[in-house]
């Protein structure tokens, strides 16, 4: 019997992918692509992150060292990785990890294994903590047309708007 996983999330939504508009951004921040800069993106989340919700952070810091990872192992020959993080609304918090290309493959979670090889698997599994800790995720290819110039990998994050830290820009409802 295999282990039913949960299916990837799609990248159709093209508010989150990435957001046209969002009440606060802030500063993309780049690193070396190498696996030790995952600590430094997750100290820079946790500063940028204060006032937030201690276990929304949690969860945000960890897919975020997650989603570095992958892009450290998957695209190959990148100088750099990009974070990106917007409030998109009051409700939802988007972060990004963009790779510095080179890599063909798409970020997906593996299927084909049974509960022996899930048992035994070592890695490949960070994108099902990203797929348990956020709302959503997806990816979309960074260049203009088909010149690919990396691979962006997004995910959001449910936020209750009365945690909004104070500072931040607040949203109007419509009328």
């Amino acid at each position: 019997m295999t282990n039913p996983l949960p299916s990837p999330c799609s990248a159709s939504a093209p508010e989150l992918s990435p957001p046209r508009r969002a009440s606060t951004w802030w500063e993309h921040r780049s690193y070396p692509s190498e696996l030790a800069s995952a600590g430094e993106v997750r100290a820079h989340l946790r500063t940028d992150l204060q006032g937030f919700a201690c276990d929304l952070v949690d969860s945000v810091v960890l897919c975020a060292a997650e989603l570095v990872a992958n892009a450290v192992k998957y695209a190959p020959g990148g100088d750099s990785v990009l974070r990106a993080l917007a409030l998109v609304n009051e409700r939802t918090l988007w972060l990004a990890i963009v790779d510095g290309g080179g890599g063909a493959s798409v970020p997906r979670i593996p299927t084909g294994r049974s509960d022996a090889e899930w048992d035994w698997a070592e890695g490949q599994r960070g994108l099902m903590l990203v797929d348990a800790l956020a709302e959503r995720w997806g990816h979309y290819r960074v260049g203009p047309g088909r010149q690919s110039m990396g691979l962006s990998v997004w995910a959001s994050f449910l936020v209750a708007s009365e945690q909004v830290p104070l500072g931040l820009p607040r949203f109007r409802l419509a009328d």
